[in-house]
């Protein structure tokens, strides 16, 4: 299987070459493929993504008018159709290769803004405008965040979940957009405009920046979710679970509260570490019973959270998902975990004693020590 950076490699460039040059008559077409294509086996995906923006400015006209009437009809036409099955074929350009298009726009076009807004929003509907609508959103906001704003209502469900994508607080592997980090209020009407979109797709993208929102404003984000739960329909129950979901691991009883999850009334029989010595590479294994302290049923979240040694040999926690179940009155639920810990990219393990801490709607139920032995793993 070949690398997914080869989206850029000498075939796609030369595809995309041959679509501006039917819109340019003048266009160096192999010029604009050997400034693509220079040393790209060294280069990586976004490096490669680059590149080709640097070649669009060289060989694109310097007036960026021209220029983007260039790149416009160089689109595929519009399909409202899932980005996975965008391609750019003989038609015109569209999936990946718009990528390095929208930065184009982002780079050169912040002097013309309707014209940008207008390429952006065509633009994503062939892939996504949502790391380059940021520019906008740094540059000049309030414009920006009403264009946006309209954005909500469109036909096309690609530009409706631009809306809500591109303005996310946090977007993983985009810049931050530090000022509705610091006040995300004027998110809040975009949001609110799309909470019930009918594309699931545009709603999972609502939950997402709920999710970012929530990192620096909890409680914000808990009183929305409490709104939004009142006479909500099950998609819309299901957007504010998934908004919720880094509120509900670290505990936070406003948003349980507005999920319909009271403090957990419980108490603990038995919590045990069946795997007191873990070998690195194999997995925890833990056990638990416990019983109702309510004379009523209750919901009830269970995670737990895996206290890892750092290499100064403090503590940092970590919550896993593991179970919403229904606990009856008076009666006791017994249950078994097996977690693993091997080799994963995003962690280092550290020799030596570790903890595991049972945890329901949040509160802590107990707490218990294991091991963990950095053995070579035995095949």
């Amino acid at each position: 299987m070949e690398p997914f950076k080869e989206v850029f490699n000498l075939s796609s460039i030369s595809v995309l070459a041959d679509h501006l040059g039917l819109r340019l008559c003048d266009f160096d077409r192999e010029g604009f493929i050997a400034f693509a294509t220079k040393d790209l086996q060294q280069l990586e995906l976004k490096q490669r993504s680059e590149q080709i923006t640097k070649a669009l400015y060289q060989y694109l006209p310097k007036d960026f008018c021209c220029a983007a009437e260039v790149l416009l009809g160089s689109l595929r036409p519009e399909e409202n159709v899932s980005i996975s099955d965008q391609a750019t074929s003989d038609k015109g350009v569209a999936g990946w290769l718009v990528m390095p298009m929208c930065d184009y726009v982002a780079m050169h076009g912040q002097d013309h803004f309707h014209l940008s807004m207008e390429l952006l929003k065509e633009m994503t509907k062939r892939s996504s405008s949502e790391f380059s609508i940021r520019n906008f959103l740094i540059s000049t906001p309030k414009e920006t965040l009403a264009e946006v704003l309209l954005w909500t209502e469109d036909e096309n469900y690609h530009v409706r979940r631009l809306a809500s994508e591109g303005s996310r607080p946090r977007l993983p592997w985009a810049m931050q957009l530090p000022d509705f980090i610091a006040d995300p209020t004027p998110l809040i009407p975009l949001l609110e405009k799309l909470k019930d979109d009918p594309e699931e797709y545009v709603r999972r993208s609502v939950a997402n920046n709920l999710n970012d929102i929530a990192k620096d404003h909890p409680d914000l984000v808990a009183q929305i979710a409490a709104d939004w739960m009142k006479g909500a329909s099950k998609e819309r129950q299901k957007l504010v679970r998934h908004a919720c979901r880094s509120l509900i691991k670290s505990g936070h009883q406003g948003c349980l509260a507005a999920l319909g999850y009271d403090e957990a009334r419980v108490q603990l029989e038995d919590f045990k570490v069946l795997t007191p010595a873990v070998t690195y590479g194999r997995a925890l294994e833990f056990e638990i019973t416990m019983n109702s302290d309510k004379d009523e049923d209750q919901d009830l979240i269970l995670d737990f959270i895996i206290h890892h040694k750092k290499a100064n040999g403090g503590m940092t926690p970590k919550v896993f998902k593991w179970k919403t179940f229904n606990l009856a009155a008076g009666e006791s639920h017994k249950a078994k975990k097996r977690h693993a810990i091997r080799p994963i990219t995003t962690r280092k393990y550290y020799p030596g004693a570790h903890k595991v801490e049972l945890v329901a709607n949040g509160k802590s139920l107990g707490i218990r020590d294991f091991e963990l032995v950095m053995e070579p793993i035995c095949a």
